[in-house]
């Protein structure tokens, strides 16, 4: 189960988390989207996660270790037992998963999420903007969309990227990967996990990728402001919230099409569930997104979104309040 040519270093790690060269079980971890080799080891009849990067895997885990080891350090991440840059394996807690009541999520994810955007600064990789732009620009040159359509998506979009503060110097230590199966809830609280994404970010990506899940309406998207700023959140906050939810439906509708794009033909119609139904299912798991059906339905669900968004007076007045803000 472990490579060969690993196995060595995992005795190495294991002696030096546990002084003990073995194990007394282990298993396999296939779900999730991580290419790291995955495994709930037991080690003197206590479970731990292993994780082993492939051989194939040219990343230097240097700085998400680092964040990792930070989250741990202030509760927010699993206990870290063992890392080793050069090896690239990491033995931390393992976290029994239990269910993840909504109610419970929208009380305990905004805080979160405040503890780990306290964290101290993390390094800038890059501009997230920019590349979100990168992935925009390269799903409207493919031509996916009728030309109509995909010009009033484009026109839009530039019309918030023209106002939101994409270069900003105000930036949060950020997870950027917030998707439920990167946070565990034990039956008590929860835990960040799966810190390869992180970087220096804007903190309003983390907020919304939450958000998508646990925000259902205008009293929750107060509360869940509030409860993460620790008081009430102004007009500004809220404009740069619901701009940012507007810049990630188009994300996530350019990057899963052209994900979906190699196996399943669109068809902008064929839409099977509105935006909180599927995020729903997603939550409770009875959808995910391995295979490119479900990658483009959630595609046309955020662009739907968008779409709808667009036409309301919230999304004039967003734009409004933080061109006037740049301004100021």
């Amino acid at each position: 189960m472990i490579p060969e040519n690993k196995q060595t270093a995992v005795e190495n790690a294991l002696q030096a988390a546990f002084g003990i060269n073995s194990y007394d079980d282990i298993k396999a971890i296939t779900t999730g989207l991580s290419n790291a080799l995955t495994f709930r080891i037991v080690v003197k009849n206590k479970p731990y996660l292993m994780k082993i990067a492939r051989t194939d895997q040219l990343s230097d885990p240097t700085n998400y270790f680092a964040y990792m080891k930070a989250g741990a350090e202030v509760g927010i991440a699993p206990r870290v037992w063992y890392l080793s840059t050069q090896d690239k394996i990491s033995i931390t807690d393992f976290i029994e998963a239990k269910p993840f009541p909504i109610n419970k999520a929208k009380e305990i994810m905004p805080k979160l999420i405040s503890k780990l955007h306290k964290l101290p600064s993390f390094h800038k990789a890059v501009n997230y903007f920019d590349s979100m732009d990168r992935i925009v620009q390269g799903f409207q040159a493919a031509k996916f969309l009728p030309d109509n359509l995909a010009d009033d998506i484009l026109k839009n979009y530039n019309r918030i990227k023209n106002v939101y503060p994409c270069h900003s110097e105000d930036l949060v230590s950020s997870h950027n990967d917030l998707k439920p199966e990167n946070y565990i809830f034990d039956g008590e609280r929860a835990w960040l996990v799966d810190w390869e994404a992180a970087f220096l970010n804007d903190r309003y990506l983390d907020l919304a990728v939450v958000a998508n899940f646990v925000v259902n309406n205008d009293e929750d998207e107060f509360q869940y402001l509030q409860d993460y700023f620790g008081e009430a959140p102004d007009q500004y906050i809220q404009a740069r919230f619901f701009l940012m939810q507007q810049l990630l439906h188009i994300f996530y509708m350019s990057i899963f099409i052209l994900y979906a794009s190699k196996s399943v033909p669109i068809k902008i119609d064929n839409i099977k569930t509105n935006f909180r139904d599927f995020h729903k299912r997603m939550w409770e798991g009875e959808i995910d997104l391995f295979n490119d059906e479900n990658k483009l339905q959630y595609a046309l669900v955020h662009m739907n979104q968008f779409l709808s968004n667009i036409n309301t007076k919230r999304f004039e007045d967003s734009l409004h309040i933080i061109s006037e803000n740049q301004l100021s």
